[in-house]
């Protein structure tokens, strides 16, 4: 596969995430502590996709591998969120099994890209 051709599937790969994380965050308790989690997690969910679109579009490779390291940040915090709520039994882990597993894989994918970069 090629640079532009991964690039493109990882965008794509991205905003299939944000989306779900939406929906799951939708899901989430309309308690005080629930609206809390649930606005963390959707920002940091739809933050990936969102800095990783703009990363392909950089002026500079400085400028790249500052928004891949906001990637792998916001993936990490993605990851905590949903340990949280599966923690807080807000959600069962089948129901939060992908957003799990993908947040694992964006996190490893953005972390090798970084470290690639150097």
């Amino acid at each position: 596969m090629k640079n532009k051709e991964f690039a493109k599937n990882l965008e794509e790969r991205t905003l299939l995430f944000a989306a779900k994380i939406l929906n799951l965050s939708a899901k989430l308790p309309n308690t005080t502590e629930g609206k809390v989690v649930r606005y963390q997690l959707a920002k940091a969910g739809t933050s990936i996709g969102a800095n990783y679109r703009e990363a392909n579009r950089s002026r500079s490779k400085a400028d790249f591998k500052s928004k891949i390291k906001i990637c792998e940040s916001e993936s990490s915090e993605t990851n905590y969120w949903l340990k949280l709520i599966r923690f807080m039994k807000w959600l069962n882990e089948k129901d939060t099994e992908w957003e799990f597993k993908e947040s694992g894989e964006l996190l490893a994918i953005f972390t090798s890209i970084g470290k690639n970069l150097n």
